[in-house]
C-alpha cells in the first residue's frame, strides 16, 4: 500500500491511542501527530520513522497552514469537555478551521469522529441534541451541521461512535469503560430490576481497525460517508443478564422499572437532573436505524458481544483470585 501523509489530532485520547498504536504498527504511512502534551502519548510512537509530533494546541491551527496543504489524509479525533467556550471554539470554530486548510486536490479523506448522540433511531440529526444537549453534543450537532459548506465536504467521512469501551494500563480509560467495573459491585440490586432500555456499544481497538481500512480504501461516491460505529443492539435487561450468568449470580424475580417510578425515586431522593438527562431517561432506546462494526468491512471485531465486554473491563476478577 502506498505510504500517504496523515494528519491526526487527538492521538492521546482513549480513541486516539488506539487509532495511532494501529496506524503505527500496521500501516507505513507517514503520520503527523498534533498534541498539546506529547508526554500524555503512551504509544511508541518512536517505533519507527515517518512519525512527527507537532505540540500545539487546536487554537493554534493556523501555525501549520502550508503542512496541512500537502497532507492526503486527516483523522480528526481530538475534542473539548470543558466550559461551554472553549468546546465551541475548540470543537466547532478551530474544526472547521482545520477543514478549510486542507486542500481538496490533494486531500483524499477526512475521517471526523462526531458522536451518535446527535442521531436519531433513523440516523438523522436529533433535534433534542441541538437544544438540550451537553456543551459537547452541542458542538459536534453545530459543527456537523457546517461540513456540507465546505469546499472538502465530498471527501469527508464522519464516524459517529455510539458508547465506548477502551482503556489499559498505557491507554487512558472511556469514561463508560472506567464504570464498567462497578456493575460487580451493583448486581445485586440491578439483577432484580428490569426497564425497557437499549444501546449500542464499540471499543477503540475496533474503531482503529476501521479508520485504518478507511484510510487505505476512502468511500467511493455512491458508498455511505456517515457511519455509526456499533455492535448490534443490546437491552439492559439483556446486559443484565448476562452480567449475572458471566458471575453466577440467579435472578429471582425482577421489577420493571418504570418511567413513573423512576420519577418517583428521583422526586424521594431529590436528584438533579440536567434537561439532558431528563430527555435520555425518557428517550431510553438511543439505537440506531444501521450500525457498523469491524465484520462490515471483513475484519475480526475485538469486543462484539456484552460478555466480551465484561471480560475485557476485568470484572469478576478479583472474586477469582480470592477463590
Amino acid at each position: 500500500m502506498t505510504s500517504k501523509r496523515i494528519f491526526v489530532t487527538g492521538a492521546s485520547g482513549c480513541i486516539g491511542h488506539y487509532v495511532v498504536e494501529a496506524l503505527i504498527q500496521e500501516t507505513n504511512h507517514e503520520l503527523y501527530l498534533l498534541l498539546r502534551n506529547p508526554e500524555k502519548l503512551k504509544v511508541d510512537y518512536r517505533a519507527r520513522p515517518g512519525i512527527t509530533v507537532l505540540q500545539a494546541d487546536l487554537r493554534e491551527i493556523e501555525r501549520f497552514s502550508s503542512l496541512l496543504k500537502t497532507m492526503d489524509g486527516a483523522v480528526l479525533i481530538a475534542t473539548a469537555w470543558g466550559g461551554p467556550q472553549e468546546v465551541y471554539d475548540i470543537n466547532v470554530v478551530k474544526m472547521l478551521q482545520l477543514m478549510n486548510l486542507l486542500d481538496p486536490e490533494k486531500c483524499e479523506q477526512v475521517i471526523y469522529f462526531s458522536t451518535a448522540s446527535i442521531l436519531d433511531r433513523q440516523n438523522q440529526l436529533l433535534q433534542e441534541a441541538g437544544e438540550i444537549g451537553t456543551d459537547y453534543i452541542r458542538s459536534k450537532y453545530l459543527c456537523y451541521q457546517q461540513l456540507s459548506k465546505l469546499a472538502i465536504a465530498p471527501r469527508i467521512t464522519t464516524l459517529f461512535p455510539t458508547l465506548l469501551l477502551g482503556g489499559d494500563a498505557n491507554k487512558p480509560y472511556s469514561h463508560i469503560s472506567s464504570g464498567i467495573p462497578q456493575v460487580e459491585e451493583w448486581l445485586w440490586l440491578l439483577r432484580f430490576l428490569q426497564t425497557d432500555a437499549s444501546f449500542h456499544f464499540i471499543h477503540g481497538k475496533d474503531i482503529a481497525q476501521i479508520v485504518r481500512h478507511l484510510i487505505d480504501h476512502p468511500p467511493a461516491e455512491n458508498e455511505p460517508h456517515q457511519l455509526v460505529l456499533g455492535n448490534q443492539m443490546v437491552t439492559v435487561n439483556q446486559a443484565i443478564e448476562e452480567s449475572c450468568a458471566y458471575l453466577n449470580k440467579r435472578i429471582y424475580f425482577r421489577i420493571p422499572l418504570t418511567p413513573k417510578l423512576a420519577n418517583l425515586i428521583i422526586r424521594l431522593f431529590r436528584i438533579r437532573m440536567a434537561a439532558w438527562d431528563r430527555f435520555s431517561m425518557n428517550y431510553r432506546h438511543f439505537t440506531h436505524q444501521r450500525v457498523v462494526s469491524p465484520e462490515d468491512f471483513g475484519l475480526p471485531t475485538y469486543c462484539a458481544t456484552f460478555t466480551d465486554v465484561l471480560k475485557i473491563s476485568g470484572v469478576g476478577r478479583r472474586r477469582k483470585r480470592r477463590r
